[in-house]
């Protein structure tokens, strides 16, 4: 008995089929309801009232025998297959009626409950076919599955409405916000500039030759191409770019505190923003990218990869990692990291700072890895915690606060320096500026030839 309601409960929630009674109907017969108690007390014949009432049923069903049947509609929906968090998408709804009677209908579509809900989306559809538009986001990062298309539509004069379910299989992926990989891709230098950094020159026939171009002001006369000078008339200077084929290790942390709340997501996906863009530039520069996503223990690994389509690899490896509640077993990732990267290279590591300064046991694992490796740690800005620092203070309470905030502010300095002092450097960054800090860091590294 509980199952069946269900079912009917089901169906009434735009579920599965079903036939349902519309407003207009109930208010029709609630309206001949009353009419039949009045006429009651009257002298008209209960024929003449059976007679009626029977009229007032065969025109209802004769409204649900002429409206379309549920085989004469059919519906395809056209998705994209990726979704980045938080962008707006639009999803296409193709229909199509075979019948020759007009319906107006309502559609529900079965996409999943973190997406922007639009529904129900209400329409007019005559004979032939139609297309009906929504849009949508998804603000949390994953691999969705959208099954069933819900479909209600009314009969030609409104008084039934029937359900029908469309069942269709797609799977969608919600990746990271990939918007600063783009606009790192359009224009390095520009990007860079945009975040107040820019792009260093190289030492004076330091790394690779690149390029031949026009000499500017400030150019090392020793550069100039005297060859070329000669032939177009023109003072030509050689350019030259770092070394490729450097191996970079991109190391993301995704233990407890990576989950704490900024204005408009939290470390982690601000995080994977950022390791995604400096994937990006070292790729497009030839270096080979490795990625380790870790708490306690070894999420993802990323074998090292050179090429473009190496950066896609990535972000078929990361793109759904999540936060756990456990906190980050730091010497245990680096004691792992020693064995799979035998190679000298650039470790960034990106994780809360201050969490990292508190972990002796990975001071030892550093100072051996340091032999080899050069190593970087990047977080992202205690903003609240800046702000506490600037406050003024006006009563007792806030003054407290306020010394509070300047004490972690110091002591999280001086363990800085001390980290420092064994060549292990550490960095921070407001939450919006991390991508760009950490590509313009790994731009300095490769211009100075550190690596």
């Amino acid at each position: 008995m509980i199952k069946s309601s269900m079912n009917l409960w089901d169906r009434f929630l735009f579920r599965d089929r079903g036939i349902i009674p519309t407003k207009k109907l109930v208010i029709l017969l609630g309206i001949w309801s009353v009419l039949l108690i009045i006429l009651s007390f009257t002298e008209v014949s209960w024929i003449i009232l059976i007679s009626s009432s029977i009229a007032v049923l065969f025109l209802s069903m004769t409204d649900l025998m002429f409206s379309p049947n549920k085989k004469s509609i059919a519906m395809k929906r056209i998705v994209p297959n990726e979704m980045e968090r938080g962008m707006t998408y639009t999803v296409t709804i193709e229909m199509e009626n075979d019948s020759n009677h007009p319906i107006r209908y309502r559609i529900v579509d079965g996409i999943p409950q973190s997406f922007q809900n639009p529904f129900p989306m209400n329409g007019e559809m005559n004979k032939g076919s139609f297309i009906h538009s929504y849009e949508t986001s998804a603000p949390i990062r994953g691999n969705y599955a959208m099954n069933k298309l819900y479909f209600r539509y009314s009969s030609t004069l409104g008084l039934w409405e029937k359900q029908a379910t469309f069942h269709q299989e797609d799977q969608v992926k919600v990746i990271p916000d990939l918007t600063s990989t783009r606009e790192y891709l359009e224009s390095a230098q520009k990007y860079l500039l945009h975040e107040g950094m820019k792009i260093r020159k190289n030492k004076s026939g330091v790394g690779e030759f690149s390029k031949i171009r026009n000499y500017v002001v400030g150019d090392d006369p020793r550069k100039i191409n005297w060859r070329q000078t000669a032939k177009l008339q023109e003072v030509m200077t050689n350019e030259y770019e770092p070394e490729h084929g450097k191996y970079i290790t991109i190391l993301i942390d995704c233990g407890r505190m990576m989950g704490a709340e900024l204005k408009d997501s939290n470390r982690l996906e601000r995080v994977l923003e950022a390791a995604l863009t400096v994937a990006l530039a070292a790729l497009q520069k030839g270096d080979y990218v490795s990625v380790i996503a870790f708490s306690k223990e070894v999420h993802v690994y990323v074998p090292p990869g050179k090429g473009m389509s190496h950066h896609q690899n990535i972000l078929n490896a990361v793109y759904d990692i999540q936060v756990t509640p456990a906190e980050s077993n730091y010497g245990a990732i680096l004691n792992y990291l020693e064995t799979v990267q035998k190679k000298r290279s650039l470790l960034l590591l990106f994780s809360d700072v201050r969490t990292f300064l508190h972990e002796e046991t990975a001071l030892y694992y550093l100072k051996r890895l340091r032999q080899r490796h050069l190593f970087l740690v990047i977080g992202i800005e205690d903003e609240t915690l800046l702000e506490r620092t600037k406050e003024k203070p006006e009563d007792v309470l806030s003054t407290m606060i306020k010394s509070m905030a300047q004490q972690q502010q110091l002591i999280k300095k001086s363990e800085k320096a001390r980290w420092e002092k064994e060549g292990l450097q550490m960095l921070e960054a407001r939450s919006e500026k991390l991508a760009s800090t950490a590509v313009s860091y790994y731009i300095e590294i490769m211009n100075r030839g550190l690596l």
